[in-house]
């Protein structure tokens, strides 16, 4: 089985599969626009870089997925990068546990079954189902990559530190695009594997903790350093309204531990939470989690698994802090003291690191279920059951959530005053209305609520109202601050309407103007223009749905948007480093083995 090209293939294969039953009809031609999903056509790689003020959360990935666009359609771009979430969690995982069941006896099709087993776990939970209703799919793609960060800083031990660098940065590429977020989720993840190994090691313990914070360091400097140099600010708001809650019969702390408990109701994948199914996936987590526990009992043990679960257990202790009173606040007093805190927000999402431990674990008891069968047929049997409950105890993830992740195409008017705007060689930005983040689109007969799309739909800076509008339980809302200051100056200038989002500002081409606007987009049907009359803006384009607004150029006081050199050279840095470690490592991320023999014998790699 080592070398057989099935068993090498079979996690690529198998996460290939889970992806289009999971995505459906995502993968179609069009655009899926979904929370903080938001793909448009031709995005533009300036505006990207030129992001806003406040931390840069969007700039990795919108780079990339203005790069790739560069070469094939956006709309593709975005079908490949929710896929690859797929086959690169289902494939790292698999990989990890197949080398991590290797020293328990020789390979078989019941061990091959198992890992699979792991990979499909590892994908198909509600953490991954409601983050990717949620629309955070750079997030997911740095969850997808953490298996394979596992195993390159377990590889540390056994490297020198050249050779340990450049495969840790290659596994950290999925993170590294994910943004700030997803370094974070690796660091907590795997800092104690690199600190924690108890075989033979060729390197002190000193010395893998160098190589892992610097890795970290040169994948995060596209946002690390704009982060450090702009002042950012976070709403200590922000704890209450992204807090864990129950979306299970079980509370708050059941709903974590079964790897759900988003903040938003609106991504809940379809029946979940039933009585029937949210016991069913209890069950499995209790069943997975106590095979893990069984396996760091025995003398067999993984050499990465006190890693392993200190990295889950303090994962699983930031997100409780969302759930008592006590913890909000400490979290809260953090934010006030330095905005660097402001990621521990979303609690909910660092049981990421809790559900790499299950996945494990559940490989474990697949495999102790396939070895107790006494025939290969119900050897095989009993593992293919295994590996497909994950499915079945979350059905509502199948078929992009029941068809909630439907493709769509952008109207005419969008594609209009997109080529309006790129044909001005004017400099300044674009102020989009209403005063309002989220929009409710009805393009494909249903409302799909969204990001709205002209934040990212031009190749210069926008403006727009980044405050976040949370519903509570009790009925009530709780607003957290944006972090754009021009933004914020731009919404005194606006007086914006809280019904409407509309302006009731007076001589707004001149306020505008004098904060560097050159457009105003209104995204929404206009009844009448009552509002932008006498207010000294040229009508650029009217539509049923869109209107754009030029403010004169006599009036724009802005010079050409631009990044700092030291915001340049921390990318570039970045970009070299990634490139040096793919050379370097002789293997890009998809084809590097995951991890060496993990087994507590293991001294050198062998040369590939």
């Amino acid at each position: 089985m080592r070398g057989s090209w099935t068993a090498r293939l079979l996690p690529w294969a198998v996460g290939l599969a889970t992806g289009v039953l999971a995505l459906g009809p995502a993968l179609g031609r069009g655009f899926v626009l979904r929370y903080d999903m938001v793909f448009v056509p031709e995005p533009s790689v300036e505006a990207a870089l030129a992001g806003a003020d406040g931390f840069p959360r969007a700039i990795p990935s919108d780079v990339v997925v203005a790069a790739l666009s560069a070469l094939v359609p956006s709309d593709l771009v975005q079908s490949a990068l929710l896929l690859a979430i797929f086959v690169l969690g289902t494939a790292g995982a698999a990989r990890l546990a197949l080398r991590l069941l290797r020293d328990r006896g020789p390979l078989g099709p019941g061990t091959a079954v198992a890992a699979v087993a792991a990979g499909v776990a590892y994908v198909w939970n509600p953490f991954v189902a409601e983050r990717l209703l949620l629309g955070q799919w750079a997030v997911l793609l740095g969850y997808a990559g953490l298996p394979w960060v596992v195993a390159a800083t377990a590889r540390l031990a056994d490297r020198t530190p050249g050779r340990g660098l450049a495969g840790l940065v290659c596994a950290l590429i999925p993170a590294a695009i994910g943004g700030f977020s997803s370094v974070l989720i690796s660091a907590l993840t795997v800092g104690p594997v690199a600190l924690w190994n108890r075989g033979p090691a060729v390197t002190r313990w000193w010395s893998r903790a160098g190589v892992f914070v610097s890795a970290l360091v040169l994948v995060s400097l596209p946002w690390l350093v704009p982060s450090l140099t702009g002042g950012a600010v976070t709403d200590p708001l922000g704890v209450e309204a992204f807090a864990p809650r129950s979306d299970t019969p079980f509370g708050e702390l059941g709903s974590l531990f079964v790897l759900g408990g988003v903040w938003n109701a609106g991504a809940v994948p379809p029946g979940y939470g039933e009585p029937v199914t949210a016991l069913l996936r209890l069950v499995l987590c209790v069943s997975a989690l106590a095979a893990w526990a069984y396996w760091m009992w025995r003398r067999d043990r993984p050499v990465i698994g006190a890693g392993v679960s200190a990295g889950a257990a303090a994962g699983f202790a930031v997100a409780l802090l969302g759930v008592v009173g006590s913890g909000r606040a400490l979290t809260a007093g953090l934010i006030g003291l330095w905005p660097g805190f402001g990621p521990l927000r979303d609690a909910q999402l660092y049981v990421a690191p809790f559900g790499l431990l299950q996945a494990l674990g559940f490989a474990f008891a697949v495999s102790c279920l396939a070895g107790a069968a006494h025939t290969p047929v119900w050897r095989a049997g009993a593992g293919a059951f295994a590996a497909l409950l994950p499915v079945v105890v979350l059905p509502g993830l199948a078929w992009g959530a029941g068809g909630r992740m439907a493709p769509v195409d952008y109207p005419d008017e969008w594609h209009g005053v997109q080529a309006e705007v790129a044909a001005d060689d004017v400099p300044g930005s674009v102020v989009v209305l209403p005063w309002n983040a989220y929009r409710g689109l009805d393009w494909s007969g249903e409302t799909v609520v969204s990001l709205d799309p002209a934040t990212k739909l031009f190749d210069r800076r926008t403006l727009w109202n980044d405050d976040l509008s949370v519903g509570t339980a009790d009925g009530g809302t709780v607003v957290v601050g944006g972090e754009d200051q021009l933004a914020r100056e731009a919404a005194e200038v606006l007086d914006p309407d809280p019904e409407t989002g509309l302006p009731r500002g007076e001589e707004l081409a001149d306020g505008l103007g004098g904060l560097g606007a050159r457009y105003v987009l209104v995204s929404t049907p206009v009844d009448n223009g009552f509002w932008y009359e006498g207010q000294g803006f040229e009508v650029a384009r009217e539509g049923a749905e869109l209107t754009l607004l030029r403010v004169p150029e006599a009036r724009v006081k802005a010079d050409k948007p631009g990044i700092t050199g030291l915001e340049v050279t921390g990318g570039l840095v970045t970009v070299v480093a990634i490139i040096w470690s793919v050379a370097r490592s002789g293997s890009s991320l998809v084809l590097q083995c995951p991890g060496p023999k993990l087994g507590r014998s293991t001294r050198k790699e062998s040369p590939k």
